[in-house]
């Protein structure tokens, strides 16, 4: 790791997102601005740690497209039923979201890369990618809890400082049973397989619950979502909302 990486923190511009991000949660691009202006060593961590391992160094050579496989629904369609890929589309269906969509959102929050290595560009895209595929395997939604919940999971197995500061939010902003849910996630995301480094490519056509048993993240956990509606509809947003 390098000094200069340190320089490439801008803890003033996360804060400034992440007041943004308080006013209204479901500005995406707003948790892209927090992460990429706080990364600390996460990405070089990453990096390391994925040219220490076999499959990692594989898909570093490779370099497979997770985007494109996730982007062609007529394909995943054909998956089987139960299996990992029928169970995003599923999901991103539902949710009406896409992995093209959560790209967009990062490149209009994400701070300038130009100078960073390209193995380390491909490693972050995947991981970001991967991001609804996370959510797949774990059992999480798309609501605030369970976005946290995925986010929780993520600092365990990357250790992103941005990412702990969107938590720090909210964590502070909600009740002690959403926040149990929350550390749950954290919890999982520590005993489970690395997923940085998995071969998501292969796993689309596998059965979904053989995949969670395989990768140690347990049953999905159970819990009441929360929506931004729910936050507005008591007027708990805003900078001097109370904490529930």
């Amino acid at each position: 790791m390098k000094l200069e990486h340190l320089f490439r923190n801008h803890p003033l511009r996360a804060l400034r997102a992440l007041r943004a991000l308080e006013a209204d949660p479901d500005d995406l691009p707003q948790v892209f601005t927090i992460i990429s202006n706080l990364p600390g060593f996460s990405g070089e961590r990453l990096l390391e740690r994925m040219r220490a391992s076999a499959m990692g160094r594989s898909l570093l050579a490779r370099r497979p497209n997770i985007a494109a496989d996730l982007a062609d629904r007529a394909a995943l369609g054909r998956l089987p039923e139960g299996s990992v890929g029928r169970a995003y589309l599923d999901f991103v269906t539902r949710a009406g979201i896409s992995a093209q969509g959560i790209a967009e959102a990062s490149e209009l929050g994400r701070a300038p890369r130009e100078d960073a290595e390209p193995d380390l560009l491909f490693a972050a895209d995947r991981t970001r990618d991967t991001h609804d595929l996370w959510h797949v395997v774990t059992g999480y939604e798309t609501d605030i809890i369970g976005e946290l919940s995925v986010l929780a999971f993520s600092y365990a197995q990357v250790k992103s400082p941005g990412v702990l500061l969107v938590l720090a939010l909210g964590l502070y902003r909600l009740d002690p049973e959403h926040r149990r849910v929350i550390l749950q996630g954290y919890r999982r995301g520590r005993s489970a397989a690395w997923f940085p480094e998995l071969d998501w490519e292969t796993l689309l056509s596998r059965p979904l619950e053989d995949v969670r048993k395989e990768l140690g993240v347990g049953a999905p956990v159970h819990y009441v979502p929360l929506t931004t509606a729910e936050l507005r509809s008591t007027g708990e947003l805003g900078p001097r909302a109370r904490a529930a």
